[in-house]
């Protein structure tokens, strides 16, 4: 939290009959807390690990055990449990001693994997960092981790003469080079990656899946990933960024920035050489395409295989937000943008069902019966032969652009995406996906005035999923030996998505590594800690780059509480004014009337010109608050307490 001088408001206007999502918001709060104990109590053991004795690949798994409780540091910043910090920090030492056995971390780090991987792992200690910047040994931990990709680290993942990250697999025992030894003979065998076609498609003899079934196929199949596919840098490395982002966030060492923005504009560079759309390999020299054959495309997690958009679209927006916190200037936006552009002017019009798709059971939950609709679908993937694997545009992505940046540009592509949608952004549907995202549409639609029952609807699906996820952990008898890697992840009955978005103004994270700068934060001044109040709901329903207008309640009748709201998760904002109402006296009115008497609310505008300011909520009591800010007033950091 900040520490300039802060506005104290006090709340009067009477909660009279309370709103429906602010008792569901409460409750939600309470179920969660419950929830993340039971998943503690059935899958992870007194030191924190996970109850696992399955078998785990060479260099996969990793990011698994941490994905189990990603969410949990970000419960705690929007107001769960007092304990629940102490939780994600025994978990993450537990897992870290965990994978440590297992050969898979050196010296707490990841010992060498790639970044669509590494960026998922990385979500539950950032979350730690975000929520308790005063903890010593994870500030030091956050700059060990970015200390391994500066130049001269004796780690030797970067190269700064070539200004990349040397091998797509990397981490604590510097540059990986080659894929794992599971993929060193890449059959027709491995079924589940068929639907993702060939990892490189000029191989001659090889021009479909089934060539795979030939063992000398094969072999040259294998050998020729790890030769190709297995060196030189890599869009996903982007993430990669977050890493230093998260140090300098402590105390702006510019060492972490200066690398990051420098790493940032090489790729900027190299989008502009390639017509501006971001290439997905640089070989060991530094040059687009060295190891193939020239083309933009064909490295790991790249735009031809396996996941094209799903993969790149991430890491381009990850990096494109933390240029923005490191004040590198809007070209380096581009990196997020021109990605995005580039699909959407490929795009078609048909429907989810019957069109061929790498990755289709994640659209079938988010659009149900619409899944049968004619609507837009972009290409995902690019080869030789062009754009293809159509799918619908994943919304996160031109989201957190939006959020990040404010400007109308970002704001029209979400809104050409909408107008070529053919179905109603308005409906809420109770899914779940890995993400723990995809409900930006709805929530768009509210935010635009157009879903006033957005909050309630949200708050019920969240309730449902989180009370699915319980009682499946309470009928799980699986045992720890056949227990699939996944397993804790699919399970994990901690929800966030909703709180974010109606507490702070904030989409969900981008899930392969990103950070969370919130639009607005809380701090909970009767318990010295981040979070809302016990008894306290908060509902954002309007987010512009310069203005925000929440809503904060107090449920409760016995307790009074104070909370500061600060513009920014990161101290980055500053609140100019604030438009505010206020009711007079006269409530709850006569005892011998039927009905409380209508209170007399008068609006007025207040001065703030501070980071925060604070306000004094008695039992009963609500107020909203239509902030005028300044967005990137100060460098962001991570705060601690507000003064």
């Amino acid at each position: 939290m900040t520490s300039d001088r802060s506005v104290v408001l006090t709340a009067t206007v009477p909660v009279g009959t309370p709103p429906v999502w602010a008792l569901l918001q409460r409750r939600l709060f309470d179920v969660l807390d419950d929830a993340w104990r039971a998943f503690a109590d059935r899958y992870c053991a007194p030191d924190g690990s996970l109850r696992y004795a399955g078998r785990v690949e060479e260099r996969d798994g990793g990011d698994d055990f941490y994905e189990a409780f990603f969410n949990w540091p970000v419960l705690y910043r929007l107001g769960g449990a007092d304990d629940l910090l102490d939780a994600s920090k025994h978990h993450w030492r537990g897992v870290t001693a965990q994978l440590t056995e297992l050969g898979l971390v050196v010296d707490e780090f990841e010992r060498g994997y790639d970044w669509f991987h590494l960026g998922e792992s990385m979500l539950l200690f950032y979350g730690i960092c975000a929520a308790d910047p005063a903890d010593p040994e994870f500030a030091a931990r956050a700059r060990k981790f970015a200390d391994l990709y500066l130049p001269g680290s004796p780690s030797g993942n970067y190269d700064p003469v070539a200004r990349i990250i040397r091998a797509p697999h990397n981490g604590a025992g510097g540059p990986r080079f080659g894929l794992q030894k599971e993929w060193a003979s890449y059959g027709a065998d491995l079924t589940s990656m068929s639907r993702f076609g060939l990892p490189l498609r000029d191989l001659d003899g090889i021009t479909r899946w089934d060539d795979l079934a030939d063992p000398a196929h094969a072999r040259r199949m294998g050998d020729a990933m790890n030769a190709r596919i297995g060196r030189g840098d890599t869009a996903v490395d982007l993430a990669a960024t977050s890493l230093a982002v998260n140090a300098w966030l402590y105390d702006h060492d510019d060492r972490y920035r200066d690398w990051a923005l420098d790493y940032l504009g090489a790729w900027h560079e190299r989008a502009v050489a390639c017509g501006g759309v971001l290439p997905d390999n640089v070989g060991p020299g530094g040059t687009v395409g060295e190891l193939h054959d020239g083309r933009w495309y064909g490295g790991l997690y790249g735009w031809s295989w396996p996941h094209g958009l799903y993969s790149v679209g991430n890491a381009a927006v990850v990096a494109s937000v933390n240029s923005v916190l490191l004040g590198g200037g809007d070209e380096l936006l581009s990196l997020g943008r021109a990605p995005l552009d580039a699909v959407l002017d490929h795009g078609i019009e048909a429907p989810v069902t019957g069109t061929d798709m790498s990755i289709s059971d994640r659209w079938l939950a988010e659009l149900g019966d619409d899944a049968d609709r004619p609507t837009l679908l972009v290409p995902n993937r690019h080869a030789d032969t062009g754009w293809f694997d159509h799918q619908p545009p994943q919304l996160g992505l031109p989201l957190w652009l939006l959020h990040a940046s404010g400007a109308e540009s970002d704001r029209d592509r979400l809104e050409r995406i909408r107008k070529a949608s053919g179905y109603d952004w308005r409906t809420v549907r109770a899914f779940r996906n890995k993400e723990e995202a995809g409900h930006e549409a709805p929530w768009l639609a509210y935010l635009n005035g157009d879903n006033p029952d957005y909050p309630a609807e949200i708050l019920r699906v969240a309730l449902g999923q989180a009370a699915r996820r319980l009682e499946l952990i309470a009928a799980d008898t699986t045992d720890p030996s056949d227990m699939h890697i996944h397993h804790w992840q699919r399970i994990n009955p901690v929800l966030t998505e909703a709180l974010l978005q109606l507490t702070t103004g904030t989409p969900q994270v981008l899930y392969n590594g990103g950070l969370l700068p919130t639009r607005l934060a809380y701090w909970d001044a009767g318990r010295g800690r981040p979070g809302l109040p016990p008894d306290v709901a908060a509902l954002v329903d309007t987010v512009t780059a310069d203005r925000v207008r929440v809503e904060l309640v107090h449920t409760g009748h016995r307790h009074p509480r104070t909370v500061v709201v600060q513009a920014g998760g990161f101290g980055e904002g500053r609140i100019e004014r604030v438009v505010t109402e206020s009711a007079q006296s006269g409530h709850p009115g006569d005892p011998r009337a039927y009905v409380a008497p209508e209170p007399v609310l008068h609006s007025g505008e207040i001065p703030v010109g501070a980071g925060h300011l604070t306000v004094e909520l008695p039992p009963g009591r609500r107020i909203r608050l239509d902030l005028r800010l300044t967005p990137r007033h100060r460098p962001p950091s991570h705060q601690t307490a507000p003064v």
